[in-house]
């Protein structure tokens, strides 16, 4: 069975590019394109990992992983934030908001999936 994976983007260009690359990689890939839109879907997929980015219209990202953490359904998967908040200090807040990793935008594409599947592992 496909693992699911939860992208919350609210950049189109972004959102097509990670989905193509975990699509290509045999994950099945659910999108929200703001905070409370992705708290939903988490409910109802229950996905093996969530992917978020941290600027988010209306929530931002470490709000979104916070509410996420409070669900008891939720509060295993693990939360990857992929951000171009890359200063000193926002790898932590994210950690402390409830993220489980962390990786910087741009992305790169020949070693995202590795990264993925780093935090895929120790669901």
């Amino acid at each position: 069975m496909k693992k699911k994976i939860l992208y919350i983007e609210d950049n189109e260009q972004n959102l097509y590019l990670v989905t193509f690359i975990l699509e290509k990689h045999g994950y099945e890939v659910y999108a929200a394109m703001d905070g409370q839109e992705g708290i939903d879907s988490a409910a109802k997929v229950l996905p093996d990992l969530i992917l978020l980015d941290i600027q988010l219209p209306l929530m931002d990202g470490y709000a979104v992983a916070k509410q996420l953490r409070t669900n008891p359904d939720l509060a295993q998967i693990p939360i990857v934030a992929v951000t171009s908040y890359a200063m000193a200090g926002d790898r932590d807040k994210a950690l402390a908001a409830g993220c489980t990793g962390y990786i910087e935008k741009p992305i790169n594409p020949d070693t995202f999936m590795q990264q993925v599947e780093q935090h895929l592992s120790k669901k």
